[in-house]
């Protein structure tokens, strides 16, 4: 049996990731942003990872998804567990993982209609 994946129109995926960038419905992106399947937020924090802090997961956890996939770059980091507080208190789950993770794993999420964000720092 062939299977076809259904693109919704409107829905943002990743089409391509690469050294510092991203590739969304095929636009390309740098930096910081936080992607959810109806709205790109660029610049969703002005730190790099080192200097994370609780104001910008209670920014991501204002727009209320349920999941949120922290792409940390080329390699897996894990911020301090004290700045995750607003999403802890929010409800919302937090999987942390390198940047090509967060984009594959946020498209099969996205796709099976899951209120989910990818928050990525790409370096």
């Amino acid at each position: 049996m062939k299977l076809h994946v259904d693109r919704s129109p409107g829905l943002n995926l990743f089409t391509s990731h690469g050294t510092g960038h991203v590739t969304i419905n095929g636009a390309r992106h740098e930096g910081k942003l936080l992607v959810m399947p109806d709205r790109i937020v660029s610049a969703w924090t002005a730190n790099g990872f080192e200097h994370l802090d609780a104001a910008d997961f209670a920014a991501v956890a204002a727009l209320g998804p349920r999941i949120v996939l922290l792409g940390t770059g080329g390699s897996q980091r894990f911020p301090a567990p004290a700045l995750l507080r607003p999403l802890a208190e929010a409800g919302i789950a937090l999987e942390t993982m390198d940047v090509p993770a967060a984009c594959r794993t946020y498209n099969i999420l996205a796709l099976e209609g899951r209120d989910v964000a990818a928050a990525l720092i790409l370096d």
